[in-house]
């Protein structure tokens, strides 16, 4: 048996005692959430069974017990338990009269009696233990069991593989939703009760696509890492979900996403663009200022053990078998489910073009398709299949010869490999599919035999397997071309081409999946070094240092920190809540303070300019209207301006060039916004200005471009919130304090701007540091110069107002008294 490909380098690379495992301080722990478990749970008497199915995703989860030195954690639903043996079909009917307390409730619920369940679970950590994993399985009861995965299987598994289901009042699919939420809820509880910190979560598939956004809520410093085996469809067809934005958002809970290929990839961040507006790049999301990575993972099988399985007796004995019921003819052979994407209708279509185009073949080949039930009822392409069965067969077909064998069942495994192994040619015409596995089991089989294989180009797998054939399904013509080639091709052509396909295969293993998954995400971790992971920031400090203070001075950025960021720039209007809480803090006598914002001074007048106690900065610091006054300061004034003509002619150049996109004018500034074009064409065009202003009006005056959230901006050089920030500590000092610095300074702000405001509070000698509290708004993971981070606006206007405590007493402010009751 030839040796598989081991890259001991990458193997090394990713166990728990390598320096990249050390460098996040792992606890050598890896937590698998899998829809189901590999086994499956019978009752009379309780006993458990191998689920089959799954094959490379459950081969993944046992070379990760077996052959690496992480520890498992197992977490998956048990899936339906069975209330009846299937091997002995008698039993049934006396199960369904049996009244005891195994017996099925109508509807499908079936319910487990407290010391049952208890048993149950034994069993199947027991089986767990076997296979050198702990086993935590989820057990979930009330209603049909298979409402737990009506959502997953109804709505999200048919619109992954682009197919739209049909109108509805959108009742039932409420129902299934909430089951959904709850089903991913059950699996957040049980992994919550068992984490530990350094665990890696690994969360597998669309059933659970919510589950890493709830982990990263409840436990934020996780290592949360997701993979869809699914395919993922253009934005335009995912973005027909209702549920759109929350599925999104919850994948995006996670430190790294991983695709079967590229395309899927490019998709999915296509889709956080389009229908989430966020920043993204070629392999990343921005997300809530946290970067999630996007890499492609084509998973592949277990190449050892179907060599193992392959040259068993059992095979050997059906191989003999197979031969002797179709001696002298070529063998075709298809395996597949039996629904709409993957293509048995368009294999048909293409074999009975075959028998057209080549009558000179027809009593020399037979196609053996073997199909098993598919998740959703398909009863209308069970009886188009059949009808194109018995067409095909009754129009070439003979009393001694049937062209099509079909076997609409489970066949045994030595069934299966034995297929494989005399098939002559594997045909899989799949219109959409993640990664198919019978392809890969093919190659291995034909190690010996070099049969080929005509592969969909819709399927992950084509692009992994590139000396594959590959065929557009919906081409009969070609598909029955390239049939015929196959057939006729010379043993040395068959021999070139299994060679390569072998070595793709075995050397792209489900251990090589393992091992590249697990390092990748390691070195991901790793690079964005934990040890600057920005801490929540302590409020019991911070208000201490408050209480203990009388000269405090206060500084916040307003989109994105005061109110969330918005689509539609004109509808961040400040909330109630949010003007009463401001007011009650500037309105204490041993408070200033400042709104330093990007906003022009209309902007700012308009919604907050009723606060005489609170001070403006607009356009990033060009313009200041202090504190009790109602006149504003241009810092600009003697600045030239004329720079402003010739950026207006290029930002206009590309409004017109770029539909949605529009140009704010600001007295200092000017700023070319795209939030509302489309997202990729949008960025392409701001990068392009960005150029083309770097390169001409940048070298003529004294101005800096600066990239923005879904704007690009032209400003005078000195005008930026870090120098606002500056003079706003010094001037303090000149006022009525003796040359005193503020004892207590609180500065918030949530984009790259604010940084600025940051750096300059940190590098003042005048101040001390440990009064100092800077706070970026976004996860713990962002990028940033500040010492404590929240996450939302929520949480600073909460803070906020705990910090001049109005929920306990009625502030009298500017505008009037104003209560406000604790929640």
């Amino acid at each position: 048996m030839p040796a598989l490909a081991d890259d001991s380098n990458a193997f090394e690379a990713f166990q728990p005692t390598s320096p990249l495992a050390s460098s996040i301080q792992s606890s050598g722990r890896v937590i698998t959430a899998l829809n189901l478990l590999p086994y499956e749970l019978y009752t009379d008497p309780l006993h458990v069974r191998n689920r089959r199915g799954n094959s490379a995703l459950y081969s993944g989860q046992s070379y990760l017990e077996k052959g690496t030195e992480w520890e498992t954690v197992l977490v998956a639903w048990t899936g339906e338990i069975i209330n009846y043996d299937e091997r002995i079909a008698a039993q049934v009917a006396a199960a369904a009269a049996n009244a005891g307390k195994h017996k099925a409730p109508a509807g499908g619920e079936f319910h487990l009696e407290p010391e049952d369940r208890a048993l149950a679970e034994k069993l199947l950590v027991e089986e767990g233990k076997k296979n050198g994993s702990t086993v935590v399985p989820i057990f979930l009861s009330g209603g049909p069991q298979s409402r737990w995965r009506a959502y997953a299987e109804q709505v999200i598994w048919p619109l992954l593989h682009y197919i739209l289901g049909e109108p509805s009042d959108g009742q039932e699919q409420k129902k299934w939703w909430s089951d959904y939420v709850k089903f991913n809820e059950a699996f957040a509880d049980k992994i919550c009760e068992i984490y530990k910190p350094g665990d890696i979560i690994w969360v597998h598939d669309y059933h659970l696509l919510l589950l890493p956004q709830i982990l990263r809520q409840r436990l934020p410093k996780a290592y949360i890492a997701t993979f869809v085996h699914a395919p993922f469809p253009s934005s335009e067809y995912f973005r027909y979900l209702t549920k759109r934005k929350e599925l999104l958002e919850g994948i995006l809970g996670s430190n790294m996403v991983g695709f079967q290929s590229y395309s899927y990839c490019r998709h999915f961040i296509s889709a956080c663009t389009r229908v989430l507006g966020l920043e993204s790049g070629h392999d990343y999301v921005d997300s809530f200022g946290a970067r999630t990575a996007i890499k492609p993972f084509p998973i592949g099988i277990d190449a050892n053990r179907v060599q193992q399985v392959m040259d068993t007796p059992g095979v050997h004995e059906n191989m003999a078998a197979i031969r002797e019921l179709y001696p002298g003819k070529k063998i075709i052979v298809g395996r597949d489910r039996l629904d709409s994407v993957r293509g048995v209708i368009q294999k048909l279509r293409a074999f009975e073009m075959f028998c057209q185009m080549y009558p000179e073949m027809v009593e020399k080949v037979v196609l053996i398709q073997v199909t098993s039930p598919a998740y959703a009822h398909t009863a209308k392409i069970e009886k188009k299949v059949s009808e194109i069965i018995a067409h095909i067969n009754g129009t070439y077909g003979m009393l001694h010869f049937t062209p099509v064998q079909h076997y609409p069942q489970q066949i045994a495994r030595d069934e299966y490999y034995a297929l494989l192994r005399v098939a002559d040619l594997a045909l899989i015409t799949s219109v959409r599919d993640g990664m198919n596995t019978t392809s890969l089991e093919y190659v291995v089989c034909q190690r010996d035999s070099h049969g080929p294989v005509i592969l969909s180009e819709f399927t992950g797998t084509a692009s992994n397997l590139k000396d594959a054939i590959l065929v557009n399904p919906w081409d009969s013509v070609g598909v029955a071309k390239a049939i015929y080639d196959c057939l006729v091709m010379s043993e040395e052509k068959k021999a070139e081409l299994a060679g390569k396909l072998y070595k793709q295969v075995t050397t792209n293993s489900i251990q090589a999946w393992v091992t590249k998954f697990l390092s990748t995400l390691l070195q991901i971790l790793g690079y964005h070094d934990q040890s600057h992971v920005t801490p929540v920031l302590d409020r019991s400090m911070m208000y201490a240092s408050y209480n203990s203070a009388s000269r405090r001075l206060f500084m916040f950025d307003y989109d994105g920190t005061l109110t969330p960021i918005v689509r539609d720039p004109e509808a961040a209007i400040p909330t109630e809540k949010v003007l009463r809480t401001i007011t009650c803090l500037a309105d204490d006598p041993n408070n200033e303070v400042w709104i330093i914002s990007g906003r022009d001074q209309n902007f700012l007048e308009k919604h907050l300019g009723h606060i005489k106690s609170l001070g403006l900065s607009a356009e990033h610091g060009c313009f200041m209207r202090p504190i009790g006054s109602d006149e504003w300061v241009n810092l600009a004034d003697s600045f030239d301006m004329s720079w402003q003509k010739d950026v207006m002619e290029i930002f206009q150049y590309y409004t017109e060039r770029t539909q949605g996109s529009f140009i704010e004018r600001k007295r200092a500034a000017l700023t070319w916004h795209y939030r509302r074009a489309d997202p990729d064409f949008g960025a392409f065009q701001a990068r392009e200005c960005q150029n083309h202003l770097e390169n001409t009006v940048t070298h003529k005056y004294d101005v800096e471009v600066m990239r923005g959230k879904a704007n690009v901006e032209v400003r005078p050089k000195f005008v930026n919130k870090g120098e606002i920030a500056k003079r706003l500590v010094e001037d303090y000092a000149k006022k009525d304090f003796g040359g005193l610095y503020p004892d207590f300074i609180l500065c918030m702000g949530d984009d790259f701007t604010d940084e600025d405001m940051f750096r300059a509070l940190r590098r003042m000698d005048t101040l001390q540091q440990d009064k100092v509290y800077t706070v970026t708004i976004g996860p713990s993971s962002k990028m940033t110069t500040a010492t404590w981070h929240l996450y939302e606006p929520n949480e600073v206007i909460s803070m906020i107002g705990e910090l001049v405590n109005i929920g306990d007493r009625t502030c009298e402010t500017s505008s009037g008294s104003v209560s406000q009751s604790r929640r």
